[in-house]
């Protein structure tokens, strides 16, 4: 317990006057983050799933703002744009390295499929004497 008589208490460095500290029961960020306020991957997430108007063969669609600017990548990449081609082929590797640990798992085959492999392999070596 701290001392009661104020004689007893250094103040200093990580010891604040008691007249200063929080008081019991009030938080120390009293205002804090706002009801409702968003973060930035929500906020990315909702402008991306907004919608946009385009202009794709003559005609007018409506589609994802995440869906245009994927369209557009892929066709500058396609018409030889090399930066567009970088960004493109970074995110397939990124696609390719999330997916590839479920994919690393060795496949073993049932016994029906052993006894096809051994007729195919029967098959083809005589085939080739």
């Amino acid at each position: 317990m701290p001392p009661d008589n104020e004689a007893d208490y250094e103040v200093g460095y990580g010891k604040p006057p008691r007249h200063t500290r929080f008081k019991k029961g009030r938080s120390g960020n009293p205002r804090g983050r706002p009801n409702g306020s968003k973060n930035l991957s929500t906020l990315l997430s909702e402008t991306l799933s907004e919608s946009v108007i385009v202009a794709e063969n003559g005609g007018r669609r409506t589609i994802s703002k995440r869906r245009a600017i994927i369209t557009q990548l892929v066709n500058r990449s396609a018409k030889g744009d090399l930066r567009a081609l970088k960004i493109l082929l970074d995110i397939l590797q990124e696609m390719e390295r999330r997916i590839e640990p479920g994919s690393s798992e060795t496949f073993s085959f049932g016994e029906a499929d052993q006894k096809v492999i051994e007729q195919l392999k029967m098959r083809f070596s005589k085939g080739e004497k």
